[in-house]
């Protein structure tokens, strides 16, 4: 059997906790359920990798991480991202596995899918969402926090609102960058008369974006809606500590192995 391995590429953090909370389990399940493969791991933020190495943890990136296990031995690689869309960065994920195969085409490469990829990928990421919501009653809402981005695929948020309001009461998506703003939301919670809202990040990490830009004293989601009256419960984990969405990780990085690594 040709030796295999896994790489786990996320954006990373440099919060401690949000590694070992939900970078790190996350990558344990998906190597679980890939019997044999070795797993590495690997980030897209450069400005996290310059930021880490300066306190001697140092990160490979997507092609460090490939040039290395090619040096290793290896001859069929998966890179599995733990991204929430396919965005800038998985498009960056996604330059880096076809550069690599094209200058090394005795190694085959396969690159997984982010969370949201395909239309039943939002029905199952919704159905993650409910295991750590609380219960809602109707003067009671959550709101979650998506980083966004002004690439096209930003337009998953609104599909993905399209099946909260289906499946869910009063949970609501807002981004950091790119639409919907938390204004917006803001609005409709008034319009509702919604009096307490719990903020939730819907990334995979707690980091630097839900403890300063959600959950921040000043300039923060959490100030703008004390501003406007409304009560807020703060709910810092990220989407990685849920191991419900842990297992739609290990289940996309299952498929993408058995549809690429076919000799099973």
């Amino acid at each position: 059997m040709k030796k295999r391995a896994v790489i786990v590429v996320s954006f990373g953090t440099s919060y401690d906790k949000a590694i070992k909370n939900a970078i790190l389990p996350t990558e344990k399940v998906i190597e679980e359920a890939l019997d044999g493969y070795k797993r590495r791991r690997a980030f897209t933020s450069q400005f996290i990798i310059n930021k880490l190495s300066k306190k001697s943890i140092y990160i490979d990136d997507v092609e460090q991480a490939l040039y290395k296990l090619k040096e290793e031995g290896y001859k069929e690689i998966l890179v599995q991202p733990l991204h929430i869309i396919p965005g800038y960065e998985y498009e960056e994920i996604k330059e880096a596995v076809y550069d690599f195969k094209n200058k090394n085409s005795f190694i085959k490469v396969v690159l997984g899918e982010p969370m949201i990829f395909k239309h039943e990928d939002y029905k199952k990421a919704v159905e993650a969402l409910k295991t750590q919501l609380p219960l809602v009653r109707e003067d009671r809402a959550v709101v979650l926090m998506g980083h966004g981005t002004n690439h096209n695929c930003n337009a998953c948020y609104y599909c993905l609102q399209s099946f909260l309001d289906k499946e869910c009461n009063n949970v609501y998506i807002a981004n950091v960058e790119g639409m919907p703003k938390i204004g917006d939301i803001i609005t409709s919670l008034k319009e509702k008369r919604i009096n307490q809202v719990m903020l939730m990040p819907f990334m995979l990490v707690a980091g630097d974006h839900a403890f300063n830009d959600m959950a921040g004293e000043e300039d923060s989601w959490k100030s703008m809606l004390q501003e406007e009256g409304i009560e807020v419960e703060l709910y810092l984990k990220g989407l990685g500590e849920n191991p419900a969405f842990r297992k739609i990780y290990a289940e996309k990085a299952k498929n993408s192995a058995n549809m690429g690594f076919n000799d099973k």
